[in-house]
């Protein structure tokens, strides 16, 4: 039997209790005191794993190629996870399509852990725990951490913040590159694969991608020179992967793996500094909610909204104040 306390779960965890670290990701998706205690004495453990996020528009084969590639890192030794967030049932608010159904050749595999996340109508991709549930699997010894995307085409580019290498999927003569374009995807990847190989006009659609992304960053370097202050377009990589066959997918890892020792470490790496920024905010953010909507405020919050309802009172001077009400009990 489990133990119901946060230390104890954490312990089992640490020694390798997949049934533990399963108890304490559902206590992380479901926002519970559990899950801070937990996380608590396991965030100091993480920050060596390799997060890698891989989205892409619907129908390019997401889910089929995260499987490939725990096959081929599996291969090396290397113990892998998976967090493939889901859409949300409107009913439970559960996940739907779980990736673990479509993956139970890994199951008896205890060095693959495999986690379905509800999306729970969080636009951008991913659930709105992903980080923290990459944060324990990364302390409890996964080397490697997949993000896998909701896959709903145009939201999907919050994963460039959460992962610090973001691959992009595209399928052959889709018009996907040009969608994938317009979303913003193309601007955050490191890496592009377009998946599918097998398929007619699959060699054309990399060409185009190519030029595509050449043609991009060649006007970063015209603004860098300009002194144009906005970033300069990245230069990803673009591959071909046959995910069913796995052709290809050894080429993908490498170049994972490439791109994991180019990249700085700790606060230096901009977007582990985003994503520790992003997680503090978020939890201030929900103990000021907290704060504002218990006890003795919880009146005074309700009177302000209120009035920013009936438009007596607008957003703006709503917050600061309730925040003024906060200085005045703090002082």
């Amino acid at each position: 039997m489990l133990p119901s306390d946060p230390d104890a779960l954490v312990e089992a965890a640490l020694g390798g209790d997949r049934r533990a670290l399963a108890r304490i990701l559902t206590a992380v998706e479901n926002r519970t005191p559990t899950a801070e205690a937990a996380l608590r004495r396991l965030y100091p453990k993480a920050g060596t794993a390799h997060l890698v996020g891989i989205t892409g528009p619907p129908g390019s084969g997401k889910s089929t190629l995260v499987s490939a590639i725990i096959a081929t890192v599996r291969e090396g030794g290397r113990a892998v996870a998976v967090v493939a967030v889901d859409p949300s049932s409107p009913i439970t608010g559960g996940a739907l399509l779980g990736d673990r159904v479509r993956m139970q050749s890994y199951a008896g595999d205890a060095d693959v852990f495999i986690r379905s996340m509800a999306a729970r109508g969080h636009a951008g991709g991913l659930a709105p725990t992903s980080t923290a549930a990459a944060a324990v699997l990364d302390a409890c010894g996964f080397d490697l951490i997949l993000l896998e995307t909701v896959g709903t085409g145009q939201s999907e580019v919050e994963v460039a913040a959460a992962a610090d290498t973001t691959v992009v999927l595209e399928a052959p003569e889709m018009g996907d590159e040009i969608q994938a374009s317009k979303a913003g995807l193309l601007e955050v990847a490191d890496i592009v694969v377009v998946n599918k190989g097998d398929r007619p006009g699959a060699g054309r659609t990399a060409s185009q991608l190519r030029a595509m992304l050449v043609g991009s960053v060649r006007a970063g370097r015209v603004r860098e020179e300009a002194k144009d202050d906005r970033p300069r377009p990245k230069e990803p990589e673009v591959l071909v992967t046959t995910a069913t066959t796995g052709d290809g997918v050894p080429e993908l890892v490498a170049a994972l793996e490439r791109h994991r020792e180019g990249r700085p470490s700790g606060a230096d790496d901009p977007a582990r500094r985003a994503r520790a920024a992003a997680q503090v905010w978020s939890i201030l953010g929900d103990r000021l909610r907290a704060e504002l909507e218990g006890g003795t405020r919880r009146i005074a919050t309700a009177a302000v909204l209120d009035a920013v309802a009936e438009h007596a009172l607008d957003p703006f001077a709503a917050a600061d104040r309730l925040l003024a009400s906060l200085r005045t009990t703090d002082g």
